[in-house]
């Protein structure tokens, strides 16, 4: 069956079993290569991928070179993704070249950074990121599927669709843990919604057991200033569910200490809402203070929490920065450009182009 579709000139691997924010950047990009090249995905499921198949079986389907391409190519983002890549390439001498994309805006530990050397592109998705990495073919940044994530016809029905208080919400999505800046969220919120009685604060994201005890003392935090129904724990959601939460919100809050990428701020942009991050990641290189939120330093708590206050002062304007949010998604984050990107590199490879 194998010989008789071709061999495929794309394998795109996901080995984690979850679906993290490696996984979402991967499945976007996925949706609209899956069509466009003869592509298989090899690992764990992704929702918007084809049937994945087994190391195995992706090993077995590159022992021949496509017939319109003198190699395939194995596109990853992890790091055993690399080592599976580089034992298929190098220790069973397949006719594939390995295309690795990178986020990370610091310096990977030795192991990792041995592997990215022997690469044969590093897509990186900043100009910071970029710094780090060597054989980089081009900067390309994430994108956000602009269909896909889209504001609600009328946001107030929305809200109340999901029976939490109030008229507004406020959002922060990721992992309960201290990277992902909960902590800061949680005393933001245990300020601000005194003053803001219209307003109510959720939190979606997975409590891995090492962070229980982090969140326990997040929630007696909460119970203190007497606010358990409006500062909601909400749990890790489906991604499948994740655009009805974002067009329900009014903001969303990312308060990361570190971030490589943070793909949420793209999404809640293309959804009409307006963002608060702190400096990190893509932020601030996507949001413009006081059109479509604001970018405060990476360790202050109190600029952080004046611009919350300041953002939500009037719900009117609030409305209108998530408007002003969602017309730059659609013109400037676009998922096409970032399909187009990897294209672009794809076939520079196989036109015999290296990166050095």
């Amino acid at each position: 069956m194998w010989a008789m579709i071709g061999t495929p000139e794309l394998f795109v691997t996901n080995f984690h079993r979850r679906f993290t924010g490696v996984s979402a950047t991967a499945d976007a990009v996925v949706s609209q290569q899956n069509g466009r090249f003869n592509m298989k995905l090899v690992g764990d499921p992704l929702p918007s991928g084809p049937q994945p198949l087994s190391y195995r079986q992706a090993v077995a389907l590159s022992r021949r070179a496509p017939i319109d391409h003198p190699f395939a190519i194995w596109h990853v983002r992890r790091n055993q993704e690399m080592m599976a890549a580089i034992v298929a390439r190098d220790v069973l001498r397949l006719p594939i070249r390995i295309v690795f994309t990178s986020a990370a805006q610091r310096y990977h530990s030795y192991v990792p950074r041995a592997m990215i050397a022997k690469m044969d592109a590093v897509v990186a998705t900043t100009q910071k990121a970029a710094n780090y990495v060597p054989h980089v073919a081009d900067v390309i940044p994430h994108g956000v599927d602009t269909l896909r994530f889209e504001p609600a016809e009328d946001r107030s029905i929305a809200w109340r669709s999901l029976n939490l208080p109030g008229d507004h919400g406020i959002g922060i999505v990721g992992r309960i843990r201290p990277e992902k800046g909960t902590d800061r969220f949680v005393d933001a919120m245990c300020r601000l919604l005194p003053q803001r009685p219209g307003f109510t604060a959720v939190m979606l994201g997975r409590v891995m057991p090492s962070d229980q005890e982090f969140q326990k003392q997040l929630q007696r935090r909460i119970a203190d200033v007497g606010l358990e129904d409006r500062i909601v724990f909400m749990g890790e959601q489906p991604s499948s569910k994740i655009p009805q939460w974002m067009r329900s919100l009014s903001l969303l809050v990312a308060p990361a200490r570190y971030e490589g990428y943070g793909m949420t701020p793209l999404e809640a942009m293309a959804s009409g809402v307006a963002v608060v991050a702190t400096d990190t990641g893509v932020y601030r290189s996507i949001l413009q203070d006081g059109e479509t939120g604001y970018v405060v330093d990476l360790d202050d708590q109190v600029a952080l929490e004046e611009a919350l206050f300041a953002i939500t002062a009037d719900p009117d304007q609030l409305l209108r920065m998530g408007q002003t949010a969602r017309r730059y998604a659609t013109e400037h984050l676009s998922l096409q450009a970032e399909t187009d990107g990897y294209s672009r590199i794809y076939q520079e490879l196989w036109q015999g182009q290296t990166f050095e």
